[in-house]
This record gives C-alpha cells, structure tokens and sequence, in this order.
C-alpha cells in the first residue's frame, strides 16, 4: 500500500481490518464484530488481538496527516473509522 510516494507495508490481517474499516466508515464496530468479519467465525484467540491490530496500523499510518481516515476508540465499545474532509 501506499501513501503518496512511501510504501506502507501491512501484514495480512492488518490489510483486512483496514480494508474492512474503509468499506464500513463511520460506524462503530464492536471487538467481537470485528473478530467474525475480518478473522472469521473459527477465531478462537483473544478479542483484545483487535486493539493490538489497530495500534499497528494507528503506528503505520498515524505519520501522514494527509491521510482520509483516522480509527477512532470509541470507549468501552470498540472502533470506528472516521473519515477525514480533503483539503
């Protein structure tokens, strides 16, 4: 992926969750919500995996003040993509 002329390396759950995020804007996501659309249904690891996933990508991304999207906490509920006005 990248971002202008720099090269953002994801791994592949990280591209799936942004993916997934970007496709769904706005809205709040719960943990659990997204463990079953981005891992799927037989993921039987930890749901906290998910704020690990979007610290990741917050430390990837979080550089380029360019960028559409900012992935918002939303207190004891989970996350949600906000998308930015382009300047």
């Amino acid at each position: 992926m990248h971002v202008g002329e720099e090269e953002v390396r994801l791994a592949p759950k990280e591209f799936d969750l942004l993916s997934y995020m970007l496709a769904h804007p706005n809205r709040v996501h719960s943990r659990e919500s997204l463990i079953q659309q981005v891992w799927g249904s037989n993921f039987y690891g930890d749901r906290k995996t998910v704020d690990v996933h979007v610290r990741w990508l917050r430390e990837k991304f979080e550089r380029f003040e360019s960028i559409p999207f900012r992935i918002t906490t939303v207190f004891a509920v989970g996350y949600r993509l906000d998308q930015m006005p382009r300047t």
